[in-house]
């Protein structure tokens, strides 16, 4: 006996599936954590340099005030920001709070115009 699915697909393209912005808001909690997590070996040497010494901390000082670093530095908040709001979302849902559809939908837009709110916020005080 052959063993057939005829609706299995050939060519899977994962870029064609559209996921909803829940499933979006979760990936992107997953890529902001591993990313957190690699720049934290960064982070720490940087924090090193700025109290070992105060020439190390004017060479950051001086660095984290060019508009290269002011960039980078925003999007580390934004990484920090939207997975502390998508943490906080997957809590909520782990207690049963928001767990509907469309609680579900609009917690996970909620977390995506909170964290881009947080930035633009943040933006205008690291920019200027």
């Amino acid at each position: 006996m052959s063993y057939h699915k005829k609706n299995r697909p050939v060519y899977l393209n994962l870029l064609k599936i559209r996921l909803p912005i829940g499933g979006v808001v979760s990936i992107t909690h997953r890529v902001t954590g591993v990313l957190l997590v690699l720049l934290l070996p960064v982070s720490v040497y940087l924090l090193q340099v700025a109290v070992d010494s105060e020439s190390g901390f004017n060479r950051l000082a001086a660095l984290f005030s060019t508009l290269p670093a002011r960039v980078v530095m925003l999007f580390c908040l934004w990484l920090f920001v939207q997975h502390f709001f998508s943490g906080l979302r997957h809590l909520l849902l782990d207690l049963d709070i928001g767990i509907s559809k469309a609680a579900a939908r609009g917690g996970a837009w909620l977390t995506v115009a909170g964290s881009l709110l947080a930035v633009v916020l943040l933006a205008f005080g690291l920019l200027r």
